[in-house]
């Protein structure tokens, strides 16, 4: 189905983000093209955060006490809408401070004995050439404390997943891997690798970072066994991650981190834990940062995840376009449309990708250059690093033209031009 951008209505959409009408110290109007790393927030979100801190900010499950009550109130609703908007139940989701955590978590209660399905010598850890650290480093450490092996699909030139490079079988026992790309902006074939980790008996792990914001995801559609995003990438808070998990796998598994609030008995010997969520919530939550992360949920609903994706697919079209028209430019992934997605990241001939940065920095045009985490996939491309123009609901063509202008620039300011 076609979804019509024209549906967006851009204007009153800027007017929820007063950051976006900032000066610069360039004397230009800011073109925030970042959101990759972190997005901006809308009002919305800011008033349902202050709101809660100034009627009801309370210990959620504790006590009996009025604001005691409207504050766990406000964080289970929370963690409904949240769930609402994933396509999960809220006993699904457990909260976490950031999506890293929440992988570590995964990757560290599968190396504990006491889960049923436990990695052990022998066993097979399958990850991609894609990935952020954050969805690389727990699994290398998952391997190195179990004595398994680690392997992974590699990457096409185009910066796909290179689903001929890698045969799974009965050794592989969690396959983990990006939904959407924070370098080449591709999609992952997420039902191929759902149905070849389930035809070895593998639980699947996705990294959702890069697509719950940007596109339609419900996970119980997607058939995944556990999932991370997190808010500061999706119009909501920093200090909330979230976890996915199937509500019988989470039921079987034993605690990542131990103290107050995920206990059922306590005595000088032993203890017993609560069920999940909370089994995995120990400590004082994050409860503003949840109906921050709420609200953002309802706020990118109300719009429609069919049309945010429309708009930024026409957003990364037109720089797609753009930037191959200038001679000396080369983009790290795919240059086509099919399966493609947010950020942009490109180099420029004889320019390194920090110059290129400061130059859009001066036009006003942040953008995030660097290897982004993704130091493996960077040297799989030959690249120390690239610059990434990322998009939100919040971008115009306009800004996109400024980006094109002043990588532009950047070539004729460096006679490269």
């Amino acid at each position: 189905m076609t979804v019509s951008v024209a549906r967006l209505d851009l204007a009153a959409i800027r007017a929820d983000f007063p950051i976006l009408q900032r000066v610069m110290r360039s004397g230009n109007q800011l073109a925030y093209l970042d959101s990759g790393a972190t997005s901006q927030r809308p009002l919305q979100v800011l008033d349902a955060e202050r709101e809660f801190l100034t009627t009801c900010n309370g210990a959620v499950h504790r006590g009996a006490h009025q604001l005691m009550e409207e504050a766990t109130d406000a964080y289970e609703q929370g963690r409904a809408d949240i769930a609402a908007f994933v396509g999960a139940e809220p006993d699904e989701l457990v909260f976490t401070k950031n999506a890293t955590e929440s992988l570590n978590l995964v990757s560290y209660v599968l190396g504990d004995s006491r889960f049923d399905r436990a990695i052990g010598p022998g066993d097979v850890i399958v990850t991609t050439e894609l990935e952020h650290h954050a969805n690389l480093i727990p699994w290398q450490e998952l391997a190195r404390r179990t004595g398994a092996t680690l392997r992974w699909y590699s990457v096409t030139d185009e910066g796909r997943i290179d689903l001929d490079s890698l045969q799974l079988d009965e050794r592989v026992k969690v396959v983990t891997f990006t939904h959407h790309s924070n370098v080449t902006g591709a999609l992952a074939p997420v039902a191929e690798l759902v149905s070849r980790a389930k035809a070895v008996g593998a639980l699947t792990v996705l990294d959702a970072c890069q697509s719950v914001p940007h596109q339609p995801v419900d996970f119980h559609k997607l058939d995944v066994d556990f999932a991370a995003f997190s808010g500061h990438k999706m119009l909501g808070p920093n200090g909330i991650g979230v976890l996915y998990g199937r509500r019988e796998l989470l039921a079987a598994m034993p605690p990542f981190l131990t103290g107050g609030s995920m206990i059922e008995t306590v005595t000088m010997e032993a203890s017993t834990y609560a069920p999940a969520p909370q089994r995995f919530e120990a400590g004082t939550p994050m409860t503003s940062q949840v109906v921050g992360l709420a609200a953002a949920s309802r706020y990118l609903d109300a719009i429609g995840m069919d049309v945010i994706e429309a708009h930024e697919r026409d957003l990364v079209a037109a720089a797609i376009e753009g930037l191959s028209a200038i001679e000396g430019v080369r983009i790290i992934g795919p240059t086509s449309m099919e399966n493609r997605g947010s950020p942009v990241s490109f180099v420029v001939d004889g320019v390194h990708a920090h110059d290129v940065g400061q130059v859009l920095d001066d036009e006003g045009v942040a953008v995030r250059v660097g290897h982004h985490c993704a130091l493996p996939l960077h040297r799989k491309f030959g690249v120390a690093a690239t610059a990434r123009a990322s998009f939100a609901v919040y971008n115009t063509r306009d800004e996109v033209n400024r980006l094109l202008a002043g990588v532009q620039r950047s070539l004729n300011f460096f006679g490269r031009g």
